[in-house]
């Protein structure tokens, strides 16, 4: 018979839940749905960027059920996380770093609904090296969860069995439960304290994919005046193919290496220019923030 007390593993995510929920807080989002957020320290908070939009008026409601209002510090679209500050927040309890995960470790995400707690639980289904987001940014872990999660927790912590914080609960496509890893909420969050934005690279073309049996790439169809594509003498009509000899597959793969640390670099792009390949040389600028 298994020595497994299933009664006494229940109370256990029940007790880790609760020592959290302070920590936690919800917000409306301009979707009209709830979504959480989570004390990071210094009376910070962080949620979701893509549950925030700048210029809108945020109210957190406290795990207290206290509703404070809260300036958007900074989001940065690269790692999906935004920074809020509340007025008088002050004395929230922070929560600590977790260990390394591993695949199989137990994961509890939290997160709170009109000051009332929320926890579900399940698994770390994959953990894997650094890769980089959609838009570019540079996430320190892939970090995908066995967990069956509501909306209203996006933005919200993912603790290990310690109650350790692991990151913040995002979702990808097909609407897939990962983590933001604790390390990259940390180099977003000095960032935007610093400066309010996370600098993006700026190329100042629009593209559209090109898929055909001689040519694999993206072609400039529109330039804006200022930016550094014209600036390089990139044409209309010119076919993107290569970035520092790395092949461009198409303007998915130009966002990517258009991240934080692409801003101000010096690259080559290679191009097909009326059927014929040449190399230009771009300086990447720092996409504006409107």
């Amino acid at each position: 018979m298994s020595d497994f007390n299933l009664s006494a593993f229940s109370d256990a995510i029940a007790d880790l839940a609760a020592a959290a929920a302070p920590a936690t807080a919800s917000l409306a989002t301009h979707h009209h749905r709830t979504a959480s957020a989570f004390h990071w320290r210094d009376g910070y908070f962080v949620t979701a960027e893509e549950v925030v939009e700048a210029g809108e008026e945020i109210e957190l409601t406290l795990a207290s059920g206290e509703t404070v209002k809260a300036e958007l510090v900074g989001r940065d679209p690269s790692t999906g996380v935004a920074l809020l500050k509340p007025a008088g927040a002050a004395g929230t309890a922070s929560l600590a770093k977790a260990d390394a995960v591993r695949p199989g470790n137990v994961a509890v995400a939290i997160g709170n609904s009109d000051g009332a707690a929320l926890a579900v639980f399940g698994s770390v289904g994959e953990v894997g090296p650094a890769w980089r987001s959609m838009r570019g940014g540079t996430i320190d872990r892939r970090i995908n969860l066995a967990v069956n999660a509501g909306s209203r927790l996006e933005g919200g912590p993912v603790l290990d069995a310690r109650g350790g914080l692991i990151g913040m609960l995002l979702f990808g496509p097909r609407r897939r439960a990962l983590v933001m890893p604790y390390e990259t909420i940390e180099r977003a969050v000095a960032t935007l304290r610093e400066k309010g934005h996370v600098a993006r690279g700026y190329l100042g073309a629009g593209l559209h994919p090109v898929h055909n049996s001689d040519t694999h790439g993206a072609m400039v169809m529109s330039l804006d005046d200022n930016g550094p594509a014209k600036a390089a003498g990139l044409h209309l009509g010119d076919i993107i193919v290569a970035w520092n000899g790395e092949a461009v597959q198409g303007p998915r793969d130009l966002i990517r290496k258009l991240g934080p640390d692409s801003a101000g670099a010096s690259v080559t792009l290679g191009v097909v220019r009326g059927g014929e390949a040449r190399d230009v040389a771009v300086t990447i600028g720092e996409k504006p923030l409107s």
